[in-house]
């Protein structure tokens, strides 16, 4: 069990209540129930309930107050119990309990998958593949332009969001949570924040061509096949899907792509192993986007900046959770000097320092 590891002491949930509450609802759910926590992820809580005979993935929210639209596992959940009929990546989900006297929190209960997460180092199934990082990233891009193409009023997803002033929303949205997230004793002002919601109010985009919108995708919420990187067995995360500008998935997930000349600051917040591997650049994943999905790239600027501005507000949502004591997970305590770097890079990106495609 490699990919999972003892539950840590502040994140354990009562086997005993989950076991008597599953019991009878899944295949398996009879059998003797052992639980391990997979500890890769940054915010939501993801568990490992193995019966023996069958394993299947529980997923609840982050300790503490959080935003249930960040953590929405009812959201999680309605889309997909759906979308894996249209999108063979996403995993199916099989029930939802909003009892949160359970465990504590509301969660779902999804099939498992298995394969590799690639994080910030080269798996060594994919270390004697000189043409591995191609390949996944490859598989990255055209894996987002297909969920992009899914009909989702097929799938009874239309009401999962409003399209219209997604962007708008977006920005406010983000921005209120950044106020909130800089509640506390020693909270230093961070100006290039104020300097790029202002700019991102001015120079909005208009949307046009709406779709399915992941809100987290990157390199390590999918899963690759163990033997062939370039073939994508899953994408997670899913707890902020709506419908809004897919534009915003490929800038989030410019987000987290590295290159050799990147300053190190960006190098650090990367979700992938080291650039000069040979993953595609920012330029060709953008340009992969734009052959696979036929979608324009004209305003990726706009939405790069856009992401980069998102994910200073989700490290301070999370470093404020450590500073309160709602975690005691030790990882948290490096994204407090991570903040006002990540808001340079936003500022940065909006002057066109360095860019998605430059």
């Amino acid at each position: 069990m490699k990919d999972t590891i003892e539950v840590r002491p502040d994140e354990r949930i009562d086997v005993a209540k989950v076991a008597g509450y599953l019991r009878g609802k899944l295949p398996g759910s009879e059998n003797e129930l052992n639980v391990r926590q997979f500890g890769g992820g940054a915010a939501n809580l993801t568990y490992l309930l193995d019966y023996g005979s069958h394993e299947y993935v529980l997923r609840r929210p982050p300790l503490g107050p959080v935003a249930k639209s960040a953590h929405d596992m009812a959201r999680e959940y309605k889309v997909l119990s759906v979308l894996h009929q249209a999108l063979p990546t996403a995993p199916r989900a099989f029930l939802y309990c909003a009892d949160t006297d359970l465990i504590g929190a509301d969660f779902f209960v999804m099939e498992r998958r298995k394969g590799v997460v690639v994080r910030q180092t080269m798996p060594p199934q994919f270390a004697d593949m000189p043409d591995a990082p191609r390949r996944m990233s490859e598989a990255l891009v055209d894996a987002l332009a297909l969920f992009h193409a899914v009909d989702y009023a097929a799938l009874g997803l239309s009401d999962l969001g409003k399209p219209e002033g997604f962007i708008e929303r977006q920005v406010e949205g983000w921005y209120k949570r950044w106020r909130a997230a800089r509640q506390f004793e020693g909270a230093e002002a961070v100006p290039e924040m104020d300097d790029a919601y202002t700019w991102l109010k001015e120079n909005m985009p208009r949307s046009t061509k709406f779709s399915l919108v992941h809100n987290d995708y990157k390199l390590d919420n999918v899963m690759l096949a163990s033997d062939d990187p370039g073939r994508l067995v899953a994408i997670f995360d899913w707890d902020m899907c709506t419908l809004g500008d897919p534009m915003t998935d490929l800038g989030a997930l410019l987000c987290y792509w590295t290159e050799p000349t990147d300053p190190a600051y960006l190098q650090g917040i990367a979700r992938m192993p080291p650039a000069d591997l040979g993953f595609l650049t920012r330029r060709e994943l953008v340009e992969r986007y734009a052959a696979k999905s036929g979608r324009s790239i004209q305003n990726i600027h706009y939405y790069h900046t856009l992401g980069l501005f998102r994910l200073t507000v989700i490290l301070a949502q999370i470093y404020i959770r450590f500073v309160r004591g709602q975690t005691q997970d030790q990882r948290f305590a490096a994204f407090g000097p991570m903040i006002p770097l990540m808001a340079k890079a936003a500022v940065d990106m909006m002057y066109g320092r360095f860019g998605a495609v430059g």
